[in-house]
């Protein structure tokens, strides 16, 4: 009995994703609620787990193809041994028998359809195929081919091929040990993980090993807890494509979160009317507090940094300000103002520009919102940002500081009232007590939908942002 396994929906309301990685290969046993395989939505990376046990037949798709959602990715048999489909297996021997080669034996033909890397052995004495040489077409054929010519002898020839033990032309290379980032990695940078000599602990291939590959090398990826507003080009760390020699023109396909930030920022752009004031501020004594935080026992084994008092103090200003944390309603004509602050972070990772949020962030104290950021940044490092974490969002902080920028004029997320830009934070010449003296100065910009925060409601949100940054005691009068 076969039960065909179909691309959900794991983003809540995306039409597609991207296989990145295969945890299972025909022949596999596998159990209600395992991990079949890794895919990226248009928001992050998740694992889809089987919700049946069974026997893998066939995986209609290889790694690095694009998915409906809805579409079948892979076939189980639920009753692996039972009658129904025996009488079927062995008569495709038999009709096939006069089709092939000498040397090609039936079970090839069988498991021609599956993922690309363990196909026929014909195929593996030329050279490893990629993973565009399985065409869409053929998947779906994949569903019944393993079932109806599957016999003994079949499985125990490509359990012995697998094995190593077969003729040496027809063993299909070993799959290179590498995690899913770095085969990201690696495919964006255009690497053959086969040619790579791998570095880590038992012959697992890290990001080192995939920079070390390219020539010339590229300085590897970085990833900044706080990024640059969604949309913006410099936001995205994933390196493209190198160009062949004498190329004039790179081709870099739009899919997975670039596809779904590019969409989100015109959609954005083009219905909240956007508004952009900015202030430049001396936050001397904000860097003093947050040395001071440092060495706090209260923060002990805690990250203390500029970001977190510069959320506390945005936190402070909504507090203040209620009406600038809301949303649009066009079906109901209705603004929605939020008694609660999703904290939105912008954070460039690997496969793009991502911004989750802490959640309830109104509620937390400064050592509860320091940890929260915390495992924000973490996670999203990680690449285990799931897309509950980046849904409901009320306003957002970037912090294009980190890239050296002073300031920039940030798109809305969509749905978000308002968008906070920090710019470096950098000694320059300021009047203080009537004299002039070197000190930390950073500009801010904060970008609002003008449809729920006029020019006043704007200006004083962004003016008590920069009050508590220059005097970070109102966090205490403030509160």
């Amino acid at each position: 009995m076969i039960r065909e396994f179909k691309m959900p929906d794991v983003g809540e309301g995306l039409t597609e994703a991207e296989i990145l990685k295969w945890y299972v290969q025909p022949g596999d046993t596998v159990t209600d609620g395992q991990a079949v395989c890794e895919v990226e939505t248009a928001k992050a990376a998740v694992e889809l787990p089987i919700p049946y046990d069974g026997v893998v037949q066939a995986l209609h798709f290889p790694e690095g193809a694009t998915v409906d959602v809805g579409a079948s990715i892979i076939a189980v048999d639920v009753a692996p041994g039972g009658g129904a489909a025996a009488p079927e297996a062995s008569e495709a021997p038999k009709a096939e028998a006069p089709k092939t080669e000498p040397q090609a034996e039936p079970e090839p033909e069988g498991r021609q359809p599956v993922l690309v890397g363990y196909g026929v052995a014909q195929s593996s004495t030329k050279r490893r195929p990629r993973k565009q040489a399985a065409p869409a077409a053929q998947a779906p054929a994949a569903a019944q081919a393993p079932a109806t010519a599957a016999p003994a002898a079949a499985a125990a020839a490509i359990q012995t091929e697998m094995n190593g033990h077969g003729p040496a032309a027809a063993v299909p290379a070993p799959r290179p040990l590498a995690k899913p980032p770095v085969r990201k990695l690696a495919k964006d940078l255009g690497v053959d993980l086969t040619q790579v000599t791998p570095t880590g602990p038992d012959g697992i291939i890290t990001r080192e090993d995939v920079h070390a590959a390219v020539a010339p090398v590229q300085a590897p990826p970085t990833l900044a807890a706080p990024a640059p507003e969604p949309g913006a080009p410099a936001a995205a760390p994933a390196a493209a494509p190198p160009a062949e020699a004498g190329a004039r023109e790179t081709r870099i396909p739009i899919k997975g979160v670039r596809k779904a930030t590019a969409a989100a920022m015109v959609g954005s752009a083009f219905t909240a009317p956007h508004v952009t004031e900015f202030v430049t501020v001396d936050v001397t004594r904000t860097m003093k507090l947050v040395e001071e935080l440092k060495s706090d026992k209260d923060m002990a084994g805690l990250r203390v940094n500029p970001l977190l008092l510069i959320a506390k103090a945005l936190l402070v200003a909504i507090k203040r300000n209620p009406d600038v944390n809301a949303s649009w309603d066009e079906a109901n004509q209705e603004i929605v103002r939020k008694e609660y602050v999703n904290l939105g972070i912008a954070a460039a990772t690997p496969r793009g520009l991502i911004v989750p949020n802490v959640k309830d962030a109104h509620a937390m104290t400064l050592p509860q919102l320091a940890r929260a950021l915390a495992e924000l940044v973490t996670t999203a490092r990680e690449g285990k940002t799931t897309p509950a974490a980046m849904q409901g969002g009320t306003v957002t902080i970037t912090n294009v500081g980190v890239f050296g920028v002073d300031t920039g004029t940030p798109i809305l997320n969509p749905g978000e009232s308002a968008i906070l830009a920090v710019g470096a934070i950098k000694p320059q010449p300021w009047v203080h007590k009537g004299k002039v003296k070197p000190r930390q100065v950073t500009t801010l910009a904060l970008s609002f939908d003008h449809r729920l925060v006029d020019g006043e409601l704007g200006s004083k949100v962004l003016a008590d942002v920069a009050a508590v940054l220059e005097r970070p005691k109102r966090l205490i009068t403030w509160s």
